[in-house]
């Protein structure tokens, strides 16, 4: 209580004293935040990417970090560490410094695949990171060496009926393995799996005739198949491929119920300032409308795709209980 005896402009100057403080902390709270949205990158910037140069993954990086060094004059690292279905780039970034320098472009082969497939990680998808922001989907192609004799699924799947075990399929991601996997359990046939740490390292040994076919992300089997060197037989999602217009899709094919397609996004380590995140959600969704974007969406036949962190986390989520029962349900025991 007020003593009565208080003087009226004591008060006046109490109230005035304490409206100040409230505006002054409330300016604080609020300036933090746009400083950090405004002044953020003030150094270049890596992207850890999990595959190898020429992989989807690695030339959507490289798209949307021409972007970003536009947008922002700094410049942007891309850092590709293939290998271990892409658990090395993960967990390097997981143990990266939180102050969004460092970012992780990757797909759901580490953020929703890899946790059915292995029965240990050494990074966690969900506690080690921030998502940041999706930014693609895509289909995969089903492709055989050119000289191979099958000029169809059908014909494909009736020789792996007959050679139990004969035929290979190679991967360089989750995406890709799942997708033959899907195949030979679908299809209910034996087909021999060979790992590879990326995908266009597997297309190298198909068309040196190493394995005998392997299913693919666009943007690396396309520019093969344009050029005459493998011979396109499916497409992996309901819908047939924009780029590949006459090839059916692999449920089309025969092989009812098939459909399994891919995703982008971005992570930053766990921990990263939110205002780091928000401005970073803003430049890659800005990224994505870019002409470099633009023209990888258009030649791999994928789609530009964007969330909110938020979005992206339910996204993930989501994801991770789809690919565990298609894992399980394709008999793929984790390693």
């Amino acid at each position: 209580m007020i003593p009565s005896s208080t003087p009226l402009t004591t008060l006046r100057r109490r109230a005035l004293g304490a409206a100040a403080t409230a505006a002054c902390l409330a300016f604080a709270a609020l300036a933090t935040p746009a400083s950090a949205q405004d002044t953020f990158p003030t150094k270049p910037l890596t992207f850890i990417v999990p595959f190898a140069a020429g992989s989807a993954t690695d030339q959507l990086a490289r798209a949307v970090a021409q972007s970003l060094t536009h947008d922002t004059q700094q410049p942007v690292v891309i850092d590709n560490r293939a290998g271990a279905s892409g658990m090395i780039a993960a967990q390097a970034v997981a143990r990266a410094p939180a102050d969004g320098y460092t970012v992780l472009i990757t797909t759901n082969t580490t953020h929703a695949a890899n946790e059915h497939l292995y029965k240990k990680l050494p990074y966690d998808p969900v506690k080690d990171f921030a998502p940041v922001t999706g930014l693609g989907k895509g289909g995969q192609v089903l492709v055989v060496n050119v000289a191979s004799p099958y000029q169809s699924v059908g014909d494909l799947l009736t020789a792996a009926k007959k050679q139990p075990g004969k035929l290979s399929f190679g991967s360089g991601s989750a995406s890709s393995r799942v997708a033959g996997e899907m195949l030979k359990q679908l299809a209910g046939v034996d087909i021999l799996h060979v790992p590879y740490k990326s995908n266009p390292l597997a297309i190298t040994d198909l068309l040196g005739g190493q394995i005998d076919l392997m299913i693919t992300d666009t943007s690396t089997g396309v520019p093969q198949i344009k050029a005459g060197k493998l011979r396109a037989l499916g497409y992996s999602t309901q819908q047939r491929s924009p780029m590949l217009p006459d090839v059916p899709t692999i449920a089309e094919a025969g092989v009812k119920g098939y459909d399994m397609g891919y995703w982008f996004a971005a992570y930053v380590p766990a921990g990263t300032p939110a205002p780091v995140v928000e401005r970073l959600n803003r430049l890659l969704t800005a990224a994505t409308r870019s002409d470099a974007a633009k023209s990888f969406y258009a030649m791999s036949g994928s789609d530009a795709w964007t969330t909110t962190p938020q979005e992206l986390a339910r996204f993930q989520a989501a994801e991770t209980e789809k690919w565990g029962k298609v894992i399980k349900d394709a008999g793929i025991q984790p390693e």
